[in-house]
């Protein structure tokens, strides 16, 4: 089978600023749930009646200001009537701006959360090699900015940008019809002039805003990991190095940040001369109206007070313009995210595993990470039913990639990997790692309960099943010693358990599984020998009758193995039983024997005492 082309790295920006809205409203008008597209409507309707109540408000006052303004003759009654008329109009417009934001919110709030919960979902689709070229921080950040983005996006935009932009075209409009093309025509070109100075200003400042984000990711993403290699820090002394690095960043942040700041102030300069100007234009223009007999005094207050009315809302215009772009920014990362495709996905026709006795068939199998190296080069041999086949050989073999193929983090380059007979790539994922538990070496625990932990295995176990597991892990009595029993917190990555308390817990995790075939990659090479002997027993038992690929580097944890394949350089050198090899006197039999030397030195110099939670 040829190599797949790797989707680890999202394709080149083409997506845009309108592909990216593109691809929001699908969740605003969601397909099949006609609740949310009456919702839908029914917000835009009360959007519309609220800009008409705003506009009309104005002409209320200006009738008042007019009868007023006749002298101390005017029908009480009448101004009565349209002071209360005002009032009216001003509460609808309050009124029609709730209902607005009420009937919206569940709409917005849904199309987050579908965003949100479709990203995530891609994202564990998505093959190893797409995390491991990845930072965790930043990818995280990615997410909650995109998601904020979209929040912003629709609270601005939908109800601040296009209602202001409705009210313009309205105002425009009634200037026009009460008056001349002319009041329409300076409090257009007036309110365009003040778009265009601020977007064009705004578009200036944002290559600073954008270096803001660059380093705010990456003092994040820094501290992120400095936080996660806490021991490793610790181990080499580099406190001051990290602080430097992250420093670094805050520093060049430091740095935009002023410049944003500074170049705002340009920004509001230039925002308040048009305004003034404007504002003073209309203003002489409807004085001299006034003075001529063309206008009343009502209609003076009523021209100023619409440009007021209409400059107002755009104070805000450089910010908001310069946070939807950045809104928009977010949101095309997250949305590129969801471009990136699976490097290893289902088949359309990909069936279940279905039941069978667990055999694993390597054949021929050939795999290689980078195309310049390959890892396995030619790799067959076959696990039997209720067999246990043992991996050995040295670092940078294959052994781990074993287990990997076995799970579909990866498809091998060429042969086949066969479970029961069936080519695992035309099996659906889920139930191919459904029939597969593993213990890996390297344990990472959830940041969360021993119980929680444990119970991962098979979320739905009753508590009584998972203190089985753990009695089976020869975990259940530490796990009562502690205060807190079962709901004690192991810590971010279990840093509050030691090394082999995190095994035994993984160990549990995978009993409880039940799979009908069990992987243990270095299961136990961070337990003491004595407890070695104890879950080597274990897992024994738990494996009686089920196929077992055993991955390990301590060679008397394998003995007892039906056979031994001794890998190296990406090919087996040697297979037989543990006798066997020690009589052909090849890669095994040395290894055993240095192991041997070791394990006598390590017994004369006494144990080492390991940390635990329990003594912490």
């Amino acid at each position: 089978m040829p190599p797949r082309q790797s989707d680890a790295t999202p394709r080149p920006d083409t997506r845009g600023d309108v592909n990216t809205i593109r691809s929001l409203l699908p969740y605003l008008w969601p397909v099949g749930e006609t609740g949310m597209r009456i919702r839908v409507v029914v917000a835009l309707s009360c959007l519309a009646l609220a800009k008409v109540a705003t506009v009309y408000t104005p002409i209320l006052y200006k009738e008042a200001v007019d009868l007023i303004g006749e002298g101390t003759g005017f029908a009480i009654t009448a101004l009565v009537g349209i002071i209360i008329g005002y009032g009216v109009v001003r509460t609808f417009q309050q009124v029609f701006a709730e209902l607005r934001e009420f009937f919206f919110a569940k709409v917005g709030q849904r199309a987050i959360r579908k965003v949100a919960l479709k990203t995530f979902r891609h994202l564990h689709a998505l093959s190893m090699r797409f995390h491991l070229d990845r930072q965790t921080g930043g990818l995280s950040r990615s997410i909650e900015r995109g998601v904020k983005g979209i929040e912003f996006l629709l609270s601005f935009m939908l109800f601040n940008i296009l209602p202001t932009l409705l009210e313009i075209l309205m105002v425009c409009g009634i200037l026009w019809y009460l008056f001349d093309i002319w009041y329409a025509l300076v409090t257009f070109v007036s309110i365009a002039g003040y778009i265009a100075f601020t977007l064009t200003v705004t578009e200036w400042r944002l290559k600073f805003r954008r270096t803001m984000n660059e380093q705010d990711q990456r003092a994040n993403t820094r501290a992120i990991d400095s936080l996660l290699n806490y021991e490793t820090v610790k181990y080499f002394g580099n406190e001051d190095h990290e602080a430097k690095r992250y420093d670094g960043s805050l520093e060049r942040y430091e740095t935009a940040a002023v410049a944003s700041r500074t170049s705002l102030s340009l920004l509001n300069i230039g925002q308040g001369t048009i305004i003034a100007v404007g504002l003073t234009l209309v203003m002489l223009m409807a004085g001299y109206g006034v003075k001529s007999g063309a206008m009343s005094v009502g209609d003076f207050v009523l021209v100023n007070t619409y440009l007021i009315q209409l400059f107002l809302p755009l104070n805000f215009l450089g910010f908001v313009y310069r946070e939807i772009k950045q809104s928009l920014a977010d949101m095309e990362v997250m949305f590129r995210l969801l471009d990136v495709g699976a490097e290893i996905a289902d088949r359309p026709d990909a069936i279940d595993l279905p039941e069978g006795p667990g055999r694993i068939t390597f054949e021929e199998v050939k795999f290689s990470y980078n195309p310049d190296r390959e890892i396995l080069k030619g790799l067959s041999f076959t696990v039997e039913p209720g067999k246990t086949v043992a991996v050995v050989g040295p670092s940078g073999a294959g052994k781990s990639t074993l287990s990997r193929l076995l799970f579909r983090f990866y498809d091998a380059t060429e042969g086949a990997v066969r479970i029961d007979g069936h080519d695992i790539r035309d099996l659906t994922q889920k139930s191919v790692r459904a029939a597969i538990g593993i213990v890996p070496q390297d344990t990472v625990l959830f940041n969360d309960t021993i119980f929680y932990n444990i119970a991962y295995g098979r979320p739905a176990a009753s508590p009584s099943e998972v203190e089985g597991a753990a009695r089976h892990a020869r975990i259940h009595d530490f796990i009562m010693s502690l205060p807190e029993g079962y709901q004690t917190n192991v810590g971010e990555r279990g840093l509050k358990l030691s090394g082999g308390e995190k095994q035994r817990v993984a160990i549990a995790r995978t009993i409880l599984k039940n799979p009908r075939i069990f992987l243990f990659d270095e299961a136990t090479s961070a337990l003491d020998s004595t407890t070695e002997k104890q879950i080597q027993r274990s897992l024994r038992e738990v494996s009686t009758n089920r196929t077992t690929l055993t991955i390990a580097h301590r060679l008397s944890t394998i003995v007892d193995a039906d056979q031994i394949l001794v890998l190296e350089a990406g090919r087996i050198s040697e297979r037989g039983t543990h006798a066997e090899l020690l009589v052909a006197g090849g890669i095994y039999a040395g290894m055993w024997r240095r192991q041997q030397e070791s394990t006598e030195e390590a017994d004369a110099r006494g144990p080492d005492p390991e940390p635990s939670f329990a003594a912490s």
